[in-house]
């Protein structure tokens, strides 16, 4: 089917500049390039919608999260001894 369509000139260059690397008409660059974009819409159109919900957390109980880092360095002590402090 023969169609007159109006594209952007950088547009049409990047076609231009596909089709010569290819070697490949710049009708057939055109095409292909559509057939991807139809191929990519008719895909994200049937995908299912995915929705993330937050789970609400916290820290565990007798956890107080202003001393987080003394647990993280006596953790880290516990990994290099194999002893802690108490």
């Amino acid at each position: 089917m023969r169609v007159s369509l109006n594209i952007d000139d950088g547009l049409a260059d990047s076609f231009k500049e596909q089709a010569r690397l290819l070697g490949k008409p710049f009708e057939q660059v055109v095409n292909d390039a559509l057939r991807r974009g139809v191929s990519f819409i008719a895909v994200e159109a049937t995908e299912p919608y995915y929705r993330v919900v937050p789970n609400q957390s916290g820290l565990a109980a007798g956890v107080d999260p202003m001393r987080l880092n003394q647990l993280n360095d006596q953790l880290s002590e516990v990994e290099v001894t194999g002893q802690g402090s108490e």
